[in-house]
């Protein structure tokens, strides 16, 4: 997004909080989708795989259309074939450079087209890199808004722009959470208001500005990217926090270490998660590039809280 980051809130606290982003510690040509380095590990599922629950995946920073996002698009796609998700989250930073049709069709529409071809839904936010104009790309889904509401079953998904955090996203967020009757309260947006990187670190004004909003009205989970790797936070004030930032780029050894905010964190190679929703309990796992999993877990809903089981 190339405008003047802005909050009537939080200006200046949010313009201190999006630097720019780093260089591409991975690089190289297009190559068709599943390609890998060496052979892939065995899928193998951590979830509970239930025929009622709510499937989905969650990716960010994958605007790039290199090998290795091509590599990864592969690794997702073979998970589904055990795993059915039936949509994508996009943490922002969908297209990086530039955004002509050859772009969307390079860096997304090729790389994801076996996902694509199986009608798995990919849902969008906006990154400090992506033009506004990315709201009426038809894969997208964001049917022509910067910020949306979605609901699958009995979660509700809350598309944010952080980029530009101002009073009428913040009133159009307070009034949709407020008369939001859902089970599950899920934002997903680009820049983490936790995390523990060396290059950015967390986005504290925007998490001033956001948080009050999610713990005023019960929201459970947040996800989102900027951090070229996978992150888990530690629940803070009762919200879990995750960073999947490493699906198109990746910014090796960049996690600080022995972060007070870190429950597990990785940062050697490009990674997705994949996410099920059933009852009062969201199990999720982290999957990378060669289709090991490097995290994997369950948490409980707000209301329902117990702390944050990890899969050893």
């Amino acid at each position: 997004m190339r405008r003047t980051l802005s909050s009537l809130l939080a200006a200046a606290a949010l313009l201190a909080a999006v630097p720019a982003a780093g260089a591409l510690a991975q690089n190289g040509a297009p190559a068709p989708v599943g390609t890998r380095v060496g052979a892939a590990a065995p899928v193998r599922l951590t979830l509970p795989n239930k025929g009622d629950s709510v499937r989905f995946a969650v990716i960010g920073d994958t605007g790039t259309g290199t090998v290795q996002q091509n590599e990864l698009a592969g690794v997702m796609n073979d998970y589904r074939q055990a795993f059915p998700f039936e949509f994508v989250l996009m943490v922002g930073d969908n297209m990086y450079g530039g955004e002509k049709a050859a772009d969307y069709k390079k860096k997304f529409e090729d790389v994801y087209r076996p996902l694509l071809d199986q009608k798995v839904m990919f849902y969008a936010s906006l990154g400090n890199h992506d033009e506004s104009n990315q709201r009426f790309y038809e894969h997208f889904n964001m049917n022509g808004e910067e910020y949306y509401n979605l609901k699958k079953g009995p979660v509700s998904f809350y598309a944010l722009n952080s980029n530009y955090m101002d009073a009428k996203q913040l009133k159009w967020l307070e009034g949709k959470l407020a008369a939001d009757t859902s089970e599950w309260k899920v934002a997903f947006f680009h820049h983490p208001p936790y995390s523990s990187g060396k290059k950015h670190g967390s986005s504290s004004g925007l998490r001033e500005v956001v948080e009050p909003v999610f713990l005023k009205h019960g929201v459970d989970v947040v996800f989102a990217g900027h951090e070229h790797f996978y992150e888990r936070i530690k629940p803070q004030k009762g919200i879990h926090y995750f960073i999947s930032g490493a699906g198109g780029k990746l910014r090796e050894g960049d996690v600080q270490k022995n972060s007070p905010l870190t429950e597990k964190a990785y940062d050697a190679d490009m990674s997705f998660m994949l996410l099920e929703v059933a009852g009062d309990e969201m199990h999720f796992q982290c999957v990378n590039r060669k289709g090991e999993t490097v995290d994997s877990g369950f948490i409980k809903r707000r209301g329902k809280a117990a702390p944050t089981s990890a899969v050893k």
